[in-house]
This record gives structure tokens, sequence and C-alpha cells, in this order.
């Protein structure tokens, strides 16, 4: 660590970022490092969160920590919310762990659909529910879900994803509404592909898909301005904004034959 005033690192404001060795939360650490806050990351693969670290307290003469935890291991789970608790300065709370899985939902074994249910839709609300307590005694703070344009949409290859993707925009949007007259900001942050491991993981080659891709620096640069905003859902990019909004209005009999349709498709071709 940086030689650094202790008064001045305990007034400097605390950012905790699941999900923080790669991609996006990798970007929001970066972001709000040089925005001059302190950082309490957690992820998987302690190398990574070393390395970033590292590389962040020394740019930016901040203090980054690191918690190695798998959020699906309750005891892991109990240590992140002990740090929570420990962090008086806490500002920002950032829900940014997550995975994806392929292969139809009576395939793929209930154990890994478990799991994202776990991390996408549990660990949230209870890291939010310590953090709430802490921001509302000041009546300052920050919480952003990240959740996806998935949460729009309905897909057989998808089926617990794209569920637990919604549960995050609805239990946000509710938070929005508690929070109305706080000075507590929530977010549910709406990317759509985005050019991380999180593809590369589940075997798929971005290179092969002819979509839009944003890069995870888009993605961050448009949460924290929604965030000053007060926009509760940020979608990044027009194109994921209007895909959105169609799959909003679009009759949901007239959305299921088009998605049935472009599945037997693909079907066909594989």
């Amino acid at each position: 660590m940086n030689d650094q005033n202790p008064r001045e690192h305990n007034e400097r404001p605390v950012a905790m970022i699941t999900g923080a060795s790669s991609g996006i939360g990798a970007e929001f650490a970066r972001r709000l490092a040089e925005k001059g806050y302190d950082l309490i990351l957690v992820a998987r693969r302690e190398a990574l969160l070393r390395e970033l670290c590292n590389e962040l307290e020394n740019l930016y003469n901040i203090s980054a920590e690191y918690i190695v935890a798998e959020l699906t291991d309750p005891n892991d789970v109990n240590e992140i919310e002990e740090k929570l608790n420990e962090s008086e300065n806490l500002q920002i709370l950032i829900n940014n762990a997550g995975f994806g899985i392929r292969g139809a939902f009576h395939e793929v074994g209930l154990d890994i659909q478990t799991s994202m249910l776990k991390v996408h839709c549990l660990v949230p609300p209870r890291l939010t529910h310590i953090a709430l307590n802490k921001m509302l005694k000041r009546n300052k703070g920050s919480i952003i879900n990240v959740s996806s344009t998935a949460a729009f949409l309905v897909s057989p290859g998808n089926v617990i994803y794209c569920a637990t993707k919604r549960f995050i925009n609805s239990f946000t949007e509710s938070l929005y509404l508690f929070l109305f007259d706080t000075d507590i900001k929530v977010q549910a942050l709406c990317p759509g592909f985005t050019l991380t491991d999180f593809h590369t993981k589940l075997g798929i080659d971005p290179r092969t898909m002819n979509v839009n891709w944003m890069s995870s620096k888009d993605v961050v640069k448009n949460s924290l301005k929604c965030l000053e905003k007060g926009k509760v859902i940020c979608i990044p990019g027009f194109k994921n904004k209007l895909m959105c909004f169609v799959m909003k209005i679009i009759p949901r009999r007239v959305l299921y034959r088009i998605i049935i349709k472009h599945n037997k498709r693909r079907n066909k071709s594989d």
C-alpha cells in the first residue's frame, strides 16, 4: 500500500464491487478509483484481484483491498457481509457478479442453475440490505445492480438467466420507489453484448456473432452518467435501448411466434 494520511484515508468514500476481477466490474473499479474512492473488490480469481488492487493503488493513491469469495458459499458471503458492516464510509455498492450457462433447461444440472439463482437473486439483496441500512443513516449512497438486456427477453435457451435478470430489475425498481424521497440512488444496469470474458467462458467467440458489441469502458461510462441523472433503468447503447423498447411493446403472442420460429431455424442449422 502507498503511504497515506490516515485522516484522508478515513474520510474517503468506499465502494464495494462484486465480480471485480475483470470486465465490467474491473472497469467500475478503475473509474471509481480515479474519482478517489477506496475500494473493496470481491471475486474468485485472487491473482487478478491482487494485480488490479496494486495497479489502482499506485495510479490513484487510494486504498484497494480484496476478498476472494465464491458467492454460492455461505461462509464466503458471511465474510463479505462482515466487511460491509465494518465499512463506515460505504457510499457505493455494485452487485456485478454473475455468470451464464448454455443448454436446455431440462438438460443443464440443477446444481449450476441453483448456483445462478443464489448469485443473481440471493446475494445482491443480502448485500443491499446491509448497505442500505448504513446509507439510510447518512441519507447518502448509491447501489448498482448489474442486470442485462436479457431481463426484457424470454428465451428457450436461457430460461433461468432471463428470469434472474428480470428479478434484478424488479427488485431495483421497487427499491427506487421506496427510496424516492431520499438522496440514495439505485440503478439496474442492463448491458447488451459486452466484450468481456463472460462469453468466452461459455465457449462463444464474439467474432462469430453478428451483433453490436460494446466495451466495458463504454458500459460503465453510460452507467455512471445514468446514476448522476437518477435513472433507475440504464440500458447502454442506442440499439440495446431500441431492442428493449420493442420487447416491451410487442404483443406477447407475436413475440412468442418470432422466438419459436427463430429457435427452430437455429436448431436446423446446428
